[in-house]
């Protein structure tokens, strides 16, 4: 089995921690170098209901999306959930690895996941990284649909393609517009919008998007048909989880680690139901 120093440098060789946003917390939180690892779980947050799935499996490794101390801390007390997050891994020889805006900027990284997820193809970043000389890496992703659809038919495509959540999918714009082109970021995307209106693209899916963002966006854009899609933000990001899996697999075989290499289904977006309004749209 490997040391778990060797299977972090594999992850940091996927999803480097120079990459990722100077605002941003990636890396390994917790764990011992030297301990062997045979089993680890993707999930998309380090809370307590994906940690205590990672006990019961038996893993030795949970890599998530999010940070756990995005923010900092100044106490790793039980008598805080993030603290009993840390010492549940601690007492249970658990390591935790971080890859977050690393992992969206990555090639492939996340919102390549979520193109897959929905049948695009992919074309080219939506902002690109300026030190990739490729001009693969970068955030959000430009695709292409073939054959062309509807506005509510490529959201009728993400509900069904996604994980289930009580949001679904929510709409701006003209729903039976057609749809050739189309923006995809994981997780929040409305910082995104000067990038998508430059791209040109038909229609932008994303996550939490707010209401003062899309009311300026779609008020600027006056007689563009661009249209907005709006996911629920884990959502959006768990595809990241079976391609990062797939790529530790793909590692694990090449040095004959033979790890098993597991993804959570488990749902840990917050909102947890939706009653819609009576006569709303459709």
């Amino acid at each position: 089995m490997p040391r778990l120093s060797e299977v972090i440098a594999a992850l940091e060789n996927l999803w480097p921690a120079e990459r990722a946003e100077s605002w941003d917390a990636v890396g390994t939180v917790v764990g011992e170098p030297d301990q062997e690892v045979a089993r680890v779980l993707f999930a998309v947050d380090p809370v307590q209901e994906i940690v205590d799935e990672a006990v019961k499996l038996g893993a030795d490794l949970l890599v998530t999306h999010h940070p756990l101390y995005l923010r900092g801390t100044t106490t790793v007390a039980a008598s805080h959930y993030k603290g009993r997050v840390v010492h549940t891994l601690i007492k249970n020889d658990i390591a935790l690895h971080v890859a977050h805006t690393n992992a969206d900027s990555a090639d492939p990284g996340v919102s390549d996941a979520l193109a897959g997820a929905l049948d695009l193809r992919v074309v080219r970043p939506l902002v690109p990284d300026p030190t990739d000389p490729e001009g693969r890496r970068g955030l959000g992703r430009v695709c292409e649909l073939d054959p062309p659809t509807t506005v509510r038919e490529l959201a009728a495509r993400a509900a069904e393609r996604l994980p289930a959540t009580a949001q679904g999918i929510r709409v701006a714009g003209d729903p039976e517009a057609i749809v050739r082109t189309v923006a995809v970021s994981g997780g929040s995307g409305d910082s995104l919008f000067d990038q998508v209106r430059a791209a040109g693209v038909d229609a932008f899916l994303t996550a939490d998007l707010r209401h003062h963002p899309v009311a300026e966006f779609i008020a600027a854009r006056a007689h563009s048909p661009l249209a907005l899609l709006d996911a629920a933000h884990w959502a959006t990001e768990w595809p990241w989880c079976e391609l990062a899996a797939a790529q530790l697999d793909e590692i694990s075989d090449r040095h004959g680690w033979n790890l098993r290499v597991h993804v959570s289904k488990t749902v840990t977006d917050p909102w947890t139901s939706h009653s819609p309004s009576p006569g709303a749209p459709n």
